[in-house]
């Protein structure tokens, strides 16, 4: 296949918002073995190792760990920034989710990351090294710590978190054989099976509350550090973004360049300024946001407005940043949003009347928060699928989701009758 056909730099907006990034098109043969590689070489020599979700909750946790554990480098100059990156992207992380984060959580539990760029490893291994990964393989980072880092290091895992213990049963036991020690630190919705089932493998769990505290947040008050009160600051700002509070106007820049930046480079550049960040970041924001509200203009051109059991849900599909296109879908009247992305995935976002979009999410292959959460249904067989979803603009898994919508609201409608009945009783 020639290049050109799967490279969407340069195509006209229009066009590039309905079709995936070219990350999407790599096989996921290559993908796996890139990512050992660059696993071993951050790896070699390192004290600790942080699985994260790489958005700018999870990459705040790193940063935090790195500052605990003195690991401190120089920030990268402007210059070193990747002006391609966006080119193998799809949207903003997956954290989707109240992210998104998390979008975290969403965007990543979407499977958003199969369209993330592969990242070269960091110049100068860290004594604390980033190990990126999303929901849906953290098993698989977990198994690569494992095989290629040294005994006796320490494993923090971070803004990730399993559907099913049995997912990472395997690798973490594997893990632990490895580690020193691990500890785990997330603020998504765990079952209390899953929570009690890491804990008896011997992790250091803690699990914040979704609805008040992000990952960063977590970390901050777990670790056994004094920090400088500017990474108090930096967890509060990146809670407002992946709680999509939008309180503070720094979140969405913290969001922007997690997304668009190298990890390596986000990590060192928070770790140095905080919330705060310079200069020369506001600039390379400001360039690629033209292009950026350009696709978002295209998403919502493209939405529209169901009635759901009493609740209005917009829906539309591209390549996009979900959360400001589900904004403009509130405005328009949507209690609840699904942005459909090309690579199959969707986020979803919620308002203060409809908080259940994890349980959407979770009858469609995801999870995420009751109020931002993300997917990927089952539901493309081959190619031919995915064609036919570029082509329709997302129909099926439109339709998916909002049958799942009607479900979880017929659920909770029924559960209100039960209890209002034995109120009355």
């Amino acid at each position: 296949m020639y290049d050109e056909l799967i490279d969407s730099g340069e195509l006209p907006i229009a066009r590039k918002s309905v079709v995936p990034g070219t990350g999407f098109f790599l096989p996921d043969t290559l993908e796996e073995d890139l990512e050992d590689e660059q696993t071993a070489a951050a790896l070699e020599g390192a004290d600790v190792a942080v699985v994260a979700d790489p958005d700018a909750d999870g990459l705040a946790c790193v940063a935090l760990i790195r500052e605990a554990y003195d690991d401190v480098r120089n920030v990268p100059e402007p210059d070193d920034e990747d002006d391609d990156a966006d080119e193998t992207a799809d949207d903003e992380p997956a954290a989707d989710a109240v992210d998104v984060a998390d979008e975290a959580a969403a965007a990543l539990a979407a499977g958003d990351a199969a369209e993330a760029p592969l990242e070269e490893p960091e110049p100068t291994p860290h004594s604390v090294a980033l190990i990126p990964a999303s929901p849906h393989d953290v098993e698989d980072a977990l198994a690569r710590v494992a095989e290629y880092g040294d005994e006796g290091i320490d494993l923090f895992v971070c803004d990730l978190a399993p559907d099913r213990y049995e997912y990472v049963e395997d690798e973490l036991d594997a893990a632990l054989e490895t580690a020193s020690g691990v500890s785990w630190y997330d603020h998504h919705q765990w079952g209390d099976d899953v929570a009690q089932s890491v804990r008896d493998a011997g992790v250091d769990l803690v699990v914040g509350d979704s609805d008040e505290e992000c990952s960063a947040d977590v970390v901050y008050r777990s670790l056994e550090y004094d920090f400088a009160s500017m990474y108090e600051e930096l967890a509060a700002v990146t809670r407002d973004h992946d709680l999509w509070l939008r309180e503070d106007p720094r979140s969405d820049d913290l969001a922007d360049y997690a997304y668009w930046s190298d990890p390596a480079a986000y990590v060192e550049v928070v770790r140095e300024y905080g919330a705060d960040l310079p200069d020369w970041v506001g600039e390379f924001l400001e360039e690629r946001r033209v292009e950026k509200q350009a696709l978002i203009d295209q998403a919502v051109g493209r939405s529209e407005l169901r009635e759901i059991g009493g609740y209005t849900v917009g829906i539309t599909y591209g390549r996009c940043s979900q959360n400001e296109v589900a904004e403009a879908m509130r405005e328009q009247g949507a209690d609840a949003s699904v942005i459909v992305k090309p690579a199959g995935s969707a986020s979803i976002r919620g308002t203060d009347e409809f908080q259940l979009c994890h349980e959407v999410a979770g009858k469609v292959n995801g999870g995420g928060h009751p109020k931002a959460a993300g997917c990927k249904p089952d539901i493309y067989d081959d190619m031919l699928d995915y064609a036919n979803h570029w082509v329709t603009r997302g129909a099926v898994t439109k339709q998916v989701i909002l049958n799942a919508f009607e479900e979880v609201v017929e659920n909770a409608a029924d559960a209100d009758d039960g209890a209002t009945d034995t109120d009355d009783a």
